[in-house]
């Protein structure tokens, strides 16, 4: 990879860890105000829209045949619908920064996904020690915010699905060749996610219960500019330079924003093992992005 190339990946990671782990307030802000699958549901209608109109005006390639929409539409199916579809429905009741530290589970989900795919890539022992390291860095954090009843059973089981869900979307991506350009691609994604996410709001009755306030629709806005067309195509844009369980490394990053901000934003629960536990995490991160990647025809 040139290194200019190297340079742009390096900066949509930074981007994602920071955006993606801000988005976790402005998701607790946003379901106090409106009802989760509605307000995740036009958040990626929108976004989606958005993009794919300036894939159109500036003439960018779609894929090419009803296979290739088909796929993008799975992938954002399982990205949006199952992965942040459930990381919102959780926010009613789980504080912004414990949601964050759960969801760092999706590297190792990721690491353990690929394992399954042909001539799929590999990490070293020191990646996986990484993963291991960032996860117990993780548990520490759960743990001990479980003792400050700031999640519950319950809630951790949604977030682990929704981990489970976006790592199934993140490898699955990886199973195929896109005919369209990244662009595209994101929009039909998106645009896919938010029609799964309003029609199932809409069954599920959510429709009476939308309330507009100005922190809700100002919540709504920051995801879809920040959260989605920003964050999100950064993150596929990763994916297609970087092994799944590399580019999932965000996640043990995003706990460490999410907490800080729900700290100081909204008054969540915090303590020093938090910081503790962040250099741990962080230290994961390292490990993984330094170590060596293989395919199973090189081992």
């Amino acid at each position: 990879m040139a290194r200019r190339e190297e340079t742009t990946v390096i900066m949509a990671y930074i981007a994602v860890c920071i955006l993606w782990g801000s988005t976790y307030l402005a998701i607790r802000i946003g379901v106090s105000n409106f009802p989760p699958a509605l307000f995740a549901g036009i958040r990626f209608l929108i976004a989606g829209f958005l993009v794919l109109l300036y894939a159109y005006v500036k003439g960018y390639k779609f894929p090419e045949n009803s296979t290739g929409v088909r796929r993008q539409a799975i992938v954002g199916l399982f990205l949006l619908l199952g992965g942040n579809g459930l990381v919102v429905w959780a926010e009613q009741w789980v504080y912004s920064g414990a949601t964050a530290l759960l969801l760092a589970v999706v590297p190792l989900f990721n690491a353990i996904l690929e394992r399954f795919l042909p001539n799929g890539p590999r990490i070293g022992l020191k990646g996986w020690l990484g993963l291991l390291l960032g996860f117990f860095g993780v548990a520490l954090l759960v743990l001990k915010g479980s003792e400050m009843k700031i999640i519950d059973i319950s809630g951790g089981i949604i977030l682990l699905m929704a981990a489970l869900s976006w790592s199934l979307g993140s490898v699955y991506s990886k199973t195929f060749k896109s005919s369209g350009t990244t662009v595209a691609n994101i929009g039909l994604q998106m645009l896919a996610g938010g029609v799964g996410l309003t029609i199932l709001g809409f069954l599920m009755g959510e429709a009476s219960n939308i309330h507009l306030t100005s922190k809700g629709l100002g919540a709504l806005a920051y995801l879809i500019f920040f959260g989605s067309i920003l964050g999100y195509s950064s993150y596929i844009y990763i994916l297609q330079r970087w092994p799944a369980s590399k580019a999932g490394t965000y996640a043990y990053v995003n706990p460490v924003v999410g907490v800080i901000l729900g700290a100081v934003i909204l008054g969540e629960p915090v303590s020093p093992n938090v910081f503790i536990s962040a250099v741990i995490i962080l230290g994961g991160v390292l490990l993984v992005q330094l170590s060596k990647t293989s395919t199973k025809s090189e081992q």
